[in-house]
């Protein structure tokens, strides 16, 4: 049984904050703790209510999936053992006996069915959109088929956190958001919005308990102020080390820098409706092909990597890197589009727009690694043509809800995504297929772009049960996207991290600093 109750922070900001059975939090004697600096705070703990990189870092503490995502992104069990392909688009999960969730309930397939259930209803109806049917078989074996063959839905479900239907139905919503109970191998302790989350361990966590007894996360959206509480002690290990601090932390023996290369890119969406929302003019011009293409070639990528990002990002050639399904060898944004300016301007007045336009990126102040310079340094760049772009800055808090689709209100993005799966189809099927044409498709098509050659691709892709072809198909709609640019990719971030020396951590391919991977030495 778990006992809740809610708190209030100084700011009056509610928390919520989970004490287990027999003990109180003083009386909790912790071998090992950890204490993180985040870029930021939670979201929310709803894994169904939203996805962007700080909740899902908390997600995956708290719930597991059926399919585990490895740190170096292969597959493999979660709560299911195994499973099998028994037909074209039949899979059937044999699921782990004994686990049990945070409130004492045991796993079983009921509750994967009512996660299913509730995930086609949910903000992250994407992830189901290639389930047409589940159901359990018996108490440990669920069986899911598809409207057509689809050779990655394990991939797919890596994604999808398994909630206990009874606790869900107990609580609902808005509680399960602040008092999440999973399978997961730490327990919510307590959450005070914009100050910290603390998670303990969970002793009966089917892999094993975790090393690290208690961790705490703590938002901290200023990468100097994050440096500063590394170097001071006042945590353990810092997300997004600032560029600019890497020697400082560097030239401190007790501390050190760990690098990876990111999955995420960092890209702009731009509108393709003829009418835009903060656009004056009677036609948006970003609807003509030279003006998005003016766009690409005004933008300095490597003037960004070198004097903003410090050398630490990779200039993105494609959509989705070159480890993925759909990337095409040999081609490259940045050889088909060089930087020049000349030619910028001369698209720029074959298109009727010599004289320029104004519009409004919104973007975040908190979010990507210097996401505020990156924002300014496109609207110097773009003015170059004649283009005004103006800045709508906003805290992560504020942005995801403002951005999302259907939006009225915006005309050009900057954001980021990356593809954890490995398969560029979960980012093209979402991002670049026609909005409101098929059920679970198109959800983040932020700029309302619309091709009906790259539909039928991903269609096509989704429907094979071959890898290989479903590559060949995604390799097609890459080609397409390279043409059309229905968005701009700007460069992949560079995974930073700095710690104490004692903490032993290997960072991940996907980002996701998960504490059940780190320990700490004496």
């Amino acid at each position: 049984m778990l006992n809740f109750r809610i708190k209030s922070s100084r700011s009056a900001v509610f928390a919520a904050a989970v004490f287990l059975a027999s003990t109180t939090l003083s009386g909790l004697a912790f071998a090992k703790e950890l204490t993180v600096g985040l870029t930021s705070d939670a979201v929310n703990l709803d894994p169904q209510a939203g996805e962007e990189l700080s909740s899902n870092i908390l997600f995956y503490h708290i719930y597991d999936p059926l399919v585990r995502r490895n740190a170096d992104l292969s597959f493999g069990p979660g709560l299911a053992e195994s499973w099998d392909l028994t037909d074209d688009t039949t899979w059937v999960f044999k699921l782990r006996k004994g686990v049990k969730f945070h409130n004492g309930e045991e796993f079983k397939a009921s509750d994967v069915v009512f996660t299913l259930d509730r995930l086609k209803k949910s903000l992250m109806a994407n992830l189901g959109a290639n389930i047409a049917s589940f159901k359990a078989i018996d108490d440990y074996t669920v069986e899911i088929k598809t409207p057509r063959p689809y050779a990655v839905l394990p991939n797919d479900l890596a994604a999808v956190l398994i909630l206990n239907e009874k606790y869900a139905k107990e609580v609902g919503d808005e509680q399960l958001d602040l008092k999440p109970v999973g399978t997961g191998p730490y327990k919510l302790v307590e959450w005070v919005k914009e100050d910290h989350i603390t998670l303990a361990a969970n002793p009966d966590y089917y892999a094993g308990a975790p090393k690290i007894d208690e961790v705490t996360f703590r938002p901290i959206t200023n990468g100097a102020t994050r440096t500063a509480a590394l170097l001071t002690g006042e945590v353990d290990v810092i997300q997004d080390l600032n560029v600019r601090d890497i020697d400082r932390v560097k030239a401190d023996d007790r501390y050190k820098v760990m690098t990876k290369p990111s999955l995420l890119n960092v890209v702009v969406s731009i509108d393709h409706r003829e009418k835009s929302p903060t656009i004056a003019l009677d036609k948006n011009p970003m609807t003509d092909r030279r003006v998005r293409e003016a766009m690409v070639r005004a933008i300095d990528v490597a003037a960004i990597n070198k004097i903003i990002m410090n050398g630490l990002s990779t200039p993105s050639e494609q959509y989705v890197p070159a480890s993925h399904t759909g990337y095409v060898d040999g081609a490259s944004f940045r050889d088909m589009y060089p930087f020049d300016l000349e030619k910028a301007a001369q698209l720029m007045a074959e298109a009727g727009y010599a004289d320029g336009f104004t519009v409004t990126l919104d973007t975040t102040n908190n979010r990507y690694v210097n996401d505020q310079q990156i924002a300014q340094a496109l609207a110097s760049m773009l003015g170059k043509i004649k283009i005004d772009l103006k800045l709508n800055l906003m805290p992560k808090s504020n942005f995801f809800g403002y951005i999302r689709v259907p939006s009225d209100k915006s005309s050009m993005i900057m954001s980021g995504w990356d593809v954890p799966s490995g398969d560029g189809g979960s980012m093209y099927s979402v991002m670049f297929y026609s909005r409101d044409k098929k059920e679970g498709y198109g959800q983040v098509n932020r700029g309302s772009y619309s091709n009906p050659k790259v539909d039928e691709l991903i269609d096509k892709a989704d429907a094979t049960p071959k890898l290989e072809e479903r590559d060949a198909y995604l390799q097609e709609v890459t080609k397409i996207l390279m043409q059309d640019i229905p968005m701009i990719p700007i460069h992949y971030e560079q995974d930073l991290y700095a710690a104490k020396t004692n903490v032993e951590m290997t960072p991940r391919a996907d980002k996701f600093l998960w504490a059940y991977e780190i320990d700490v030495k004496e």
